[in-house]
């Protein structure tokens, strides 16, 4: 007989599931299948994110890939086309769904190579989310860094309520992450309630001072949980992220229009110091849709919520890069 922590070949299968270990150059990354997470990503041998064991049951969304929605889902209740579903609350401290349905699936490769990895798996349609969507992601590391790109098909007759993110902590260099200095290119941020973190409505950076990042400052003590929005972007359409170490080191996240919201959260935890990976690194999660999109109706923004067609498919993506 198996044992549930072996493979069909009775080789002990790791807590993380399959590692898939990508080279380019002096660049390493490693991407673990279940939740087709980023499990590392050295640059001559520095780390750009922080990382976790092969062997270590994920900490909580670290580097996961979050679908069909980024963030939460305020008390996991939703309606679309006039019914209301109910989802399963995996933040219940809080009363919400949180980071979608794919986080703790095994992907499958689909292709692997020495400098690239596209893992699979299928949201199968079910009670709280009766859709089938197929989801395809791709690590690709290069010269310009490492690249993800989240594609999602759907497989069912009626259009399919979606959003995706990233969820990778940041690592500037070896100092605190409260000597780091950021730079967010974002005027306006979400507030939330301070016990729930719900959605509440946007606010100027320049009225909330301690989240106005546009000019790069150090973090010091702030303590962020928050979606920012109406963001600058180069000529090219790209918007970019960026901590630096006081020794001159970094790390950038870069993306697209697909993504109009970038999550930032200073990994502050309930155990404080004490707890291991308090503000370790800086979560810096681009998404394509704001925190709980799929009740876009109540509120007075565009939240960004993407209805997927029957047999289409939408994409996104973003790149962690040294500085």
């Amino acid at each position: 007989m198996i044992s549930e922590n072996q493979n069909r070949e009775g080789t002990p299968v790791a807590a993380s599931g399959t590692s898939y270990v990508l080279r380019f150059g002096d660049a390493e990354a490693i991407v673990a299948s279940v939740g087709a997470s980023l499990r590392s990503f050295r640059v001559a041998g520095r780390d750009l994110v922080v990382p976790y064991g092969e062997d270590e049951v994920r900490p909580g969304y670290r580097g996961a890939t979050l679908a069909p929605w980024p963030n939460r889902v305020v008390d996991g209740e939703y309606e679309v086309a006039g019914t209301r579903y109910r989802l399963a609350l995996t933040e219940p401290e809080r009363h919400h769904a949180l980071h979608g349905l794919v986080a703790w699936l095994d992907f499958e490769p689909v292709v692997a190579a020495a400098d690239h990895v596209t893992l699979g798996a299928t949201i199968v349609a079910q009670t709280a989310y009766p859709w089938t969507v197929r989801i395809e992601t791709t690590y690709r590391l290069g010269a310009d860094g490492l690249t993800q790109t989240v594609r999602a098909t759907n497989e069912s007759a009626d259009a399919a309520p979606f959003g995706t993110g990233p969820h990778p902590y940041l690592v500037a260099g070896s100092a605190p992450l409260d000597e780091w200095t950021l730079e967010l290119p974002a005027a306006r941020v979400l507030e939330v309630t301070p016990d729930r973190l719900s959605p509440v409505g946007l606010a100027d950076v320049a009225d909330v001072a301690e989240f106005d990042f546009r000019e790069p400052r150090t973090l010091g003590p702030v303590e962020i949980d928050h979606a920012f929005t109406a963001l600058s972007r180069a000529e090219d359409g790209i918007a970019a992220v960026r901590v630096t170490d006081p020794s001159g080191t970094g790390v950038a996240i870069s993306w697209d229009a697909a993504c109009p919201w970038v999550q930032v959260h200073t990994a502050d935890l309930p155990g404080g110091p004490a707890q291991p990976g308090h503000r370790a690194g800086l979560a810096v999660e681009p998404m394509t849709c704001a925190p709980d999109a799929f009740n876009a109706a109540r509120y007075d923004y565009d939240a960004g919520l993407i209805l997927i067609e029957p047999a289409a498919t939408v994409e996104a993506s973003w790149r962690i890069s040294a500085i």
